[in-house]
């Protein structure tokens, strides 16, 4: 995968953004947790917090003695969870060997349990097994998952980096095979003119040799033309040779594809048919419109060669599928199309694989005719070639593009840049932008799921306090009193009224609570009363009985 570049401006403004982000998610945690009382020493904390996201910034440089540092401070302060946690995704998304990533993790999870458990008696819970407890709690949010999502997203990323260079040198295979098959293909179509124009060229020199001899006798006068002729073509005859002859060995025919005059007409293009009935190939030959035996030799050599090129696929690919063979010459054009169906089973393979260059050679070779090429898979399942020649070629091709020389770099076939559609130019900040929301989302998660561990151990620490409840003593206050739930009694103060002894002087008031009556034996309650002074002192406690007031069933018998 190709790294996406970012401006200079936004290579500033990330890092800063990330440091605050972090920064903010810890004091997230360090309100929360304060707020519901659970935050000693909260001066201390917030520095250590601080120090933390400092320490942040350096991730990139030194990963490991990052993440082991803040997972120490993790566990003797638990707001740091967040910068952690968010430094063990960005340690292990870029840690490429998986050893010393697992170690790495494996020893911040560690050492975060260790320093919270010591950490405990005096910054933490209170004891060391809670503070065992909150590191176990703190160590998988803050170390071990987002340890494990940076380890998929590195691998993510790496992979596709890989599969996108892999794709982008198999590109750069095809076009240099596509840029081979082109100039192998132009070094035929120069060694073609080569003995073309080099044959006629010999036999203007032959004939202006004749000629010289001839005026010799007859009109000495016009002699030293002949001369200048016969010398011109020994000129034009040597830097043909000089121009083209270099591409000889790379593209000259020989043997049974040596260009005769008879290439390209119908009987040669029967011939090829011929060969490939009796190769077993089923074809046929429709032929409309006059010979090709008046036409210019390339124009009947791209003929011969779309159509032998075509059944050589044929019988390589698909040698029971029915082949029609198509020319159509209407003396503006010669137009060739080879068409195969597909074959009754599963593809044939092929015994001697092709290099994949024919097509585009032949492609390279109509056009430089002037003419137009197609090739395609049809969706029956067979293939189609189609090329269209100008009968006539006026020596350049049809799209206007200057043929370039053996010598000159054909250019990348492929999209132009400027063709990409505006969707695909702006993937990458999309990308970015949904990659951000889901890191901070998936950081918000884990914040929260920090505070809840956070809150649930010092929740369940024990509060200090054992045995039972204390009693109300005489010195404390109506509301130190009220607290330990000492509450008036309406009911009460009526069933004593009448039946409790006299109140301690200085009395101002007094209460009567329901949880100081009990039945103590059958027809009496044991009342408990509570008498503070104009200060709200309790100043006595008195239990006396009153007898409790029943009445007869109807059907008793006084």
């Amino acid at each position: 995968m190709v790294p996406l570049s970012l401006s200079p401006r936004a290579a500033r403004v990330r890092p800063v953004a990330e440091t605050a982000g972090v920064g903010l998610a810890g004091l997230g945690v360090y309100g929360v947790v304060g707020h519901l009382g659970f935050l000693p020493y909260p001066a201390l904390q917030l520095a250590v917090l601080a120090a933390g996201t400092g320490i942040f910034v350096l991730r990139r440089r030194l990963p490991g003695a990052v993440l082991l540092v803040l997972a120490a401070l993790t566990g003797l302060v638990p707001a740091v969870g967040p910068v952690t946690a968010a430094a063990a995704y960005s340690v292990s998304r870029r840690t490429a060997r998986p050893r010393l990533r697992a170690r790495l993790l494996a020893c911040a999870g560690l050492l975060l349990v260790v320093c919270a458990t010591a950490a405990g008696p005096r910054l933490g819970p209170g004891s060391a097994a809670y503070g065992l407890a909150l590191g176990l709690a703190l160590a998988p949010t803050a170390v071990i998952v987002p340890g494990l999502i940076g380890t998929a997203q590195g691998q993510q990323g790496r992979l596709l980096r890989a599969l996108r260079e892999r794709g982008d040198a198999a590109e750069r295979a095809r076009r240099l095979a596509d840029s081979e098959a082109r100039i192998h293909e132009r070094s035929r179509i120069a060694a073609e003119m080569h003995d073309l124009v080099g044959h006629r060229l010999s036999l203007v020199s032959l004939h202006a040799g004749g000629l010289e001899l001839a005026l010799e006798r007859a009109a000495p006068e016009l002699r030293e033309e002949a001369v200048l002729v016969r010398r011109t073509t020994r000129d034009a005859m040597r830097e043909l040779r000089q121009a083209l002859g270099v591409l000889g060995p790379l593209g000259r025919d020989t043997g049974p594809d040596a260009l005769t005059d008879a290439t390209g007409t119908r009987a040669d293009i029967e011939a090829l048919v011929a060969q490939s009935r009796d190769g077993g190939i089923a074809v046929r030959l429709d032929w409309t419109g006059p010979d090709l035996d008046t036409r210019p030799a390339p124009v009947r050599r791209a003929v011969h060669r779309v159509v032998r090129e075509a059944l050589t696929n044929v019988h390589r690919y698909a040698p029971d599928a029915h082949v029609g063979v198509t020319v159509l010459h209407d003396g503006a054009r010669v137009r060739v199309t080879v068409r195969n169906g597909a074959r009754p089973g599963p593809p044939a393979p092929a015994e001697e694989p092709g290099t994949g260059r024919g097509l585009t050679g032949l492609r390279e070779r109509v056009e430089l005719l002037g003419g137009t090429f197609e090739a395609a898979a049809l969706p029956s399942g067979g293939f189609r070639v189609d090329a269209a020649v100008p009968a006539e070629p006026d020596g350049g091709p049809a799209t206007g593009r200057a043929a370039p020389g053996p010598d000159v770099p054909l250019p990348p076939s492929g999209p132009d840049p400027a063709d990409t559609p505006p969707a695909a130019a702006a993937e990458p900040d999309g990308r970015r932008a949904a990659e951000a929301l889901t890191l901070g989302f998936g950081l918000a998660a884990l914040t929260v799921l920090m505070v809840v561990g956070i809150a649930f151990v010092y929740a369940a620490q024990p509060s200090g306090r054992s045995g039972p409840a204390p009693l109300p003593r005489v010195g404390m206050t109506y509301g130190e009193v009220a607290a330990l739930g000492v509450q008036d009694n309406g009911a009460v103060r009526a069933a004593a009224t009448g039946h409790e002894p006299p109140r301690p002087a200085g009395t101002a008031g007094c209460v009567y609570p329901f949880n100081g009556a009990t039945e103590r034996y059958p027809g009496g309650l044991l009342i408990a009363r509570y008498c503070f002074d104009a200060a709200q002192r309790l100043i006595a406690i008195d239990r006396f009985d009153v007898p409790s007031v029943r009445d007869a069933t109807p059907w008793e018998i006084p």
